[in-house]
């Protein structure tokens, strides 16, 4: 029987070689991906390869880049065990980077593919978060602009949103950071509001003024607003002459605001009228008359003109 011959040094060295490739090959998969596109557009990149990338790039605070690897994961695997994960890393990632455009589609498009997915309260979240975050710019952040006085579109819509998400999830672990934030944003749409009210009242619109003071008592009454839409509402009505409607807003102020801070020593409300548009002002006060001080006379006559039918009668 002949000897079994052993391999060839040439056969050695061609399986060293590939050895050797197969081993960098794999650092390449699980190192730095420094270059995104050499390991995402090889053939032998695995899908857990991939996601360990995306990972690394998240933990590491690389948004941008985490996004091109999260996004390469789901079109190479848009079925795999790791797709539904990747799409709620997308909303994060677009998050953080100030996308919240992208943020919030690719919220909407996790809750409309994953309805009854286990994390997608996460996204019902999110989507309220960047609702909220679109509202607040690099000038705005950094000048201190009130936010009840601009616009209130991407607010409002933040409020849906989590609403949404208090209703359909009441025990998820991110329903009590949103209810909090719908307490804030009912405070920020009361004063937008209210601020829209004294607005119209600087200008003489008191019909406009008197209507937005009054859908702030109606829709805000649990914020910090009321007492000041109240008041506004008294100077609304007695600026028209409606002595009386003016006098009710003003025994409701006093019944639930005693110390109102507009309210002086006498009891006597002190109301602030715009003279022809400009901010000239001048104090005026009201008596409380309907609340038991009959003894303080009104230093604030309310006149009416000779051709009112209350005072021609």
């Amino acid at each position: 029987m002949n000897p079994r011959k052993s391999p060839s040094p040439a056969l050695h060295r061609s399986a060293m070689v590939l050895a050797l490739v197969s081993a960098i090959s794999g650092c390449a998969r699980f190192g730095d991906g420094g270059d995104s596109d050499e390991y995402g557009d090889s053939a032998e990149a695995s899908q857990q390869a991939l996601y360990d990338n995306a990972q690394q790039a998240l933990r590491s605070g690389n948004y941008t880049e985490s996004i091109v690897r999260l996004q390469r994961l789901e079109a190479r695997f848009p079925f795999g065990r790791y797709a539904e994960q990747s799409q709620l890393e997308l909303i994060f990632a677009h998050h953080m980077i100030g996308d919240h455009d992208a943020a919030l589609a690719a919220a909407d498009r996790f809750i409309r593919l994953h309805p009854q997915q286990p994390n997608v309260d996460y996204a019902y979240y999110m989507r309220g978060l960047s609702a909220l975050a679109q509202d607040r710019g690099f000038f705005r952040r950094f000048l201190g602009t009130d936010i009840s006085r601009r616009d209130i579109t991407n607010i409002k819509q933040a409020f849906v949103y989590f609403n949404e998400l208090v209703i359909n999830f009441p025990s998820s672990i991110y329903a009590k950071d949103g209810r909090q934030r719908m307490i804030y944003i009912r405070n920020v749409l009361a004063s937008h509001e209210l601020n829209v009210a004294t607005y119209y009242l600087g200008r003489g619109a008191y019909v406009a003024a008197a209507n937005r003071a009054r859908y702030v008592i109606e829709n805000f009454s649990k914020t910090n607003t009321v007492g000041d839409a109240l008041a506004v509402l008294v100077e609304a009505n007695w600026q028209l002459g409606l002595d009386e409607a003016a006098h009710d807003a003003l025994a409701v102020l006093a019944l639930n605001f005693p110390d109102y801070h507009a309210f002086d020593g006498q009891g006597q409300l002190v109301l602030r009228k715009i003279i022809d548009n400009r901010e000239r002002t001048w104090l005026n006060m009201v008596t409380f008359g309907l609340l038991g001080r009959p003894e303080a006379p009104p230093p604030l006559t309310i006149r009416r003109t000779d051709t009112d039918p209350q005072t021609a009668s």
